[in-house]
């Protein structure tokens, strides 16, 4: 027989647990699907999207008395991206539906969800990163002036020059913090002036550089040496070509512990690349900020 006061600890065991809330952990958002060109595979047309670029023909000057018999000859290549299908599939027995918390089970959906938006994401970072030339390197930190040189030769390159379309640079949050590190380099030492120091000391840097727009995403691997490639491209450098709309179903199992739900989610989607001279790999260090 117990000798004391009554208190929390000596009924423990009549305390229930109750869920007050329950929440997704969090990941990165996928960038890299808004910024590329988004091309759909129609119905009945085959497994491949495909695209005919015919190369540059010349003028030349002429006379009154020239018989113009340089004929320039049309010679076209063909650009095919082959969409494939990803899933994902998620069971729960109605045993487990029946006992979680519905705080809990309402997240399901939107996990799944998420799971595959962030699939499509890192397969367009890695096509990006697959670019054949890196004007970065390894150990150095990204500088404005990576950023301006790609911007540069995505608009000038001899290949197909005169690129006039939106360019985009995605890097991580450690690159993009070297960034603004450059912008607020004399803080402490000159005077800070309302303007473009003062915005991005008071919000961080967003936005242009070098007619460039910046977004940031984490889903881009980070390597052992804490490296990581950021990437640098003309909107139309990079082709996503989706097949049939993201769609989700849930079958039954009931040969399975007593009856289970199944949810799964497929999509149809691959990405290409239609332009290199559009493209560009910056590998910079992406070390987590100490200052």
């Amino acid at each position: 027989m117990a000798n004391g006061p009554t208190n929390t600890g000596s009924l423990a065991d009549s305390l229930p647990t109750v869920i007050e809330s329950a929440r997704i952990v969090r990941e990165f958002a996928g960038t890299m699907p808004k910024l590329v060109d988004r091309q759909r595979l129609p119905e009945g047309s085959g497994l491949n999207w495909n695209e005919i670029a015919l190369a540059q023909i010349s003028a030349q000057d002429i006379t009154e008395t020239t018989k113009l018999e340089n004929h320039q000859q049309l010679v076209d290549t063909l650009f095919s991206v082959t969409p494939a299908q990803v899933g994902l599939s998620i069971k729960v027995t109605d045993r487990a539906r029946r006992r979680i918390d519905k705080k809990v089970a309402a997240q399901m959906g939107a996990l799944g969800q998420r799971a595959m938006s962030t699939k499509k994401d890192l397969n367009l970072l890695a096509v990006g990163a697959s670019a054949t030339t890196d004007i970065g390197t390894p150990n150095n930190p990204m500088t404005s002036g990576l950023v301006s040189a790609a911007a540069s030769r995505i608009t000038g390159n001899s290949t197909e020059p005169g690129y006039d379309m939106p360019k985009y640079f995605v890097g991580t949050s450690f690159h993009i913090k070297d960034l603004q590190g450059e912008l607020v380099a004399g803080l402490g030492t000159y005077p800070t002036p309302t303007g473009l120091t003062e915005d991005v000391y008071r919000r961080g840097f967003t936005g242009s550089l070098f007619n460039m727009e910046t977004y940031i995403d984490d889903n881009i691997t980070v390597d052992g040496s804490a490296d990581a490639i950021a990437i640098a491209f003309g909107r139309d450098a990079i082709v996503h070509v989706e097949g049939y709309s993201p769609r989700a179903v849930t079958v039954r199992d009931e040969f399975y512990g007593g009856g289970a739900d199944i949810m799964l989610m497929y999509d149809e989607y691959a990405t290409g690349v239609r332009q290199q001279a559009w493209l560009y790999a910056i590998t910079a260090d992406s070390t987590a900020p100490t200052s």
